[in-house]
């Protein structure tokens, strides 16, 4: 479990000693990176990869992460009920407010949301606030730790935080004592209208119904130009100690060649290819959202996020 267990094992590793290789995500390698306990990865396995899968798993010059998967990030709906009740995408927070306003005027619940999972919150969080902040000011983490901002007189951070009593205040009252499993059978189930979630409720929604149908928007800000969040996922780091980097070689080796196994690992964890000439093949009722978005322009890697405030410290806080 990254959320919850990765940090921490990383914490006792830079004690003990890394394994040889670990598999977190991109946002890791900032953190890691500059203590000089990574081990750079081969253009022999890069190259299999897409262009994009290394553009922040790169320190001056090297790169220490091959980037495997990718998740996106928004408000997952539910396309029969939107369609049955007339409801558009929103764009605007005056959109959405139109259709919370309604769902509760029908009984319906407008968010599933599972918040006795902190790393959800901290999630929807970031999500929240790419859109609000950083999309607006890419150094506000530096300008924080500078002094020059701060939580307490940031108008936008004030507005990501309202939005999560939005989500607190339109959900289950059960959220705080719900896994996420429940959760997104009551999506599937027609008990909610909508969920801020990734590409990792996929695998529970298709595997309660695999007919159920389901979209994805950008969960809307401010001024109303928010943008689908993309997010590079699994990524493999390697010790800059080891000693055995003949056997980490043929792990890279075989996670990068060997195209059945990623199409299998694609599959079953709903997610995005990293690799060149490699497509998943299971069915995703919100591709067709993710391609029109991606045509638009209207996509935003979540690293920028991530390596600005770190899961670490800000996001569990």
């Amino acid at each position: 479990d990254w959320g919850n267990d990765f940090q921490p094992k990383m914490q006792q590793y830079l004690q003990s000693g890394l394994p040889d290789i670990m598999i977190g995500k991109a946002q890791d390698v900032a953190t890691y990176a500059p203590l000089g306990v990574l081990g750079t990865i081969d253009d022999t396995y890069l190259d299999k990869g897409l262009d994009a899968a290394r553009e922040n798993v790169t320190i001056d010059g090297n790169t220490y992460g091959m980037v495997y998967n990718a998740l996106y990030q928004g408000v997952y709906y539910n396309r029969s009920m939107f369609k049955e009740n007339g409801w558009e995408i929103p764009k605007t927070q005056d959109d959405l407010q139109k259709i919370i306003d309604d769902c509760k005027t029908k009984n319906i619940v407008p968010f599933a949301s599972h918040m006795v999972d902190t790393w959800s919150i901290g999630n929807v969080t970031m999500q929240f606030a790419m859109n609000d902040v950083f999309n607006k000011d890419p150094e506000w983490g530096d300008k924080f730790r500078a002094g020059e901002v701060s939580f307490a007189n940031s108008k936008e951070f004030q507005d990501v935080y309202q939005y999560n009593k939005l989500i607190f205040d339109n959900t289950f009252p059960e959220t705080f004592s719900m896994e996420q499993t429940d959760c997104d059978a009551k999506m599937v189930q027609g008990e909610a209208a909508m969920k801020v979630s990734g590409s990792w409720s996929i695998q529970n929604f298709l595997d309660i119904d695999e007919n159920f149908d389901f979209g994805i928007f950008p969960f809307p800000n401010q001024t109303g130009d928010s943008k689908l969040i993309f997010e590079p996922n699994i990524t493999i780091m390697t010790s800059a100690a080891t000693e055995h980097q003949d056997a980490v070689n043929c792990v890279l080796d075989v996670l990068t060649s060997d195209k059945d196994l990623a199409v299998e690992i694609y599959d079953y964890t709903k997610t995005a290819s990293m690799l060149k000439d490699v497509s998943p093949t299971f069915t995703n009722p919100s591709q067709a959202d993710i391609d029109a978005y991606a045509g638009e322009g209207n996509i935003v890697d979540v690293t920028l996020g991530n390596n600005q405030l770190v899961w670490g410290g800000f996001q569990e806080e």
